[in-house]
């Protein structure tokens, strides 16, 4: 008897096995032509997701601004360091004005006073055009995009969107092109790095 028992157990195991090859078999070949880092992008991201509780949250980079730092301090070292990292500043709404200036939109349109928030808008037009031309969803990415918000506490923080899941969510971008978006990673991190300190 336990041996049929045991054979029976077999049985079903292998069954179970042959089902999960059969229904699943495909999605995990599919798994292994992501990039290698794309289940850990995707594991820190729900991972921040659970933490946070919004998606918002779980996307983008962050950065405190230092102390006794102006949002004009702020911005003039935005612009003075993609200067010299070579990236362009082409968020302009305001003629010789960089940025979107939100809060004043905001100000405008409710009559009352809102704190500080502005976007501004940064980008490598070879390296976008790149981008691109390996699928037109890139445009959704496009400009790169630091915000200067000042948080209900009047604290100032720096944020710009988490392109690794850019980079690395998916299946292995073209070596050039990865080398291209992983540079412009890195520029838009040392800029919000340096900015929040006052350098330039």
């Amino acid at each position: 008897m336990i041996r049929n028992l045991l054979a029976l157990i077999g049985l079903i195991a292998l069954a179970a096995i042959i089902w999960v090859g059969v229904k699943y078999g495909g999605l995990i070949a599919r798994v292994g032509e992501l990039d290698d880092r794309a289940l850990s992008v995707y594991g820190e991201l729900f991972t921040k997701v659970l933490e946070t509780g919004n998606s918002a949250d779980a996307t983008v980079w962050k950065r405190k601004v230092a102390e006794g730092l102006t949002p004009e301090d702020v911005e003039t070292s935005l612009f003075a360091v993609a200067n010299e990292l070579n990236i362009q500043n082409v968020g302009r709404a305001i003629p010789n004005e960089g940025g979107l200036p939100l809060s004043k939109q905001v100000e405008a349109s409710s009559g009352k006073p809102y704190r500080f928030v502005k976007i501004y808008m940064f980008c490598n037009a070879l390296t976008a055009a790149k981008m691109l031309d390996y699928t037109d969803a890139y445009s959704a990415y496009l400009p790169c995009r630091i915000a200067l918000v000042e948080d209900k506490q009047k604290q100032l923080w720096l944020y710009t969107l988490n392109m690794d899941l850019m980079i690395y969510g998916g299946r292995p971008l073209p070596p050039e092109l990865k080398k291209e978006a992983e540079h412009v990673k890195s520029v838009m991190l040392e800029i919000m790095e340096r900015a929040a300190e006052g350098d330039f």
